[in-house]
């Protein structure tokens, strides 16, 4: 029972670890998405062509930007 209980936390932080590895370095930001949006462009071309035709704008992830810096 204790090594089921190991291996699905283990397996649960190797998701959460993946997924935040995964932001990309643009953001699509509007109404819809919250802070800091939908952050699955890895260009700015790919988000503007998104963003065409809604109100929704470009930003910079935020995470990636930290990472640049630090």
């Amino acid at each position: 029972m204790s090594r089921l209980m190991i291996g699905t936390i283990l397996v649960i932080l190797c998701i959460v670890g993946a997924s935040s590895a995964h932001a990309e370095r643009y953001c699509l930001q509007g109404d819809q998405w919250g802070y800091p949006g939908n952050c699955s462009f890895s260009t700015y071309s790919q988000c503007k062509a998104s963003a065409s035709g809604t109100r929704a704008h470009c930003g910079v992830n935020p995470r990636y930007a930290r990472q640049r810096r630090g």
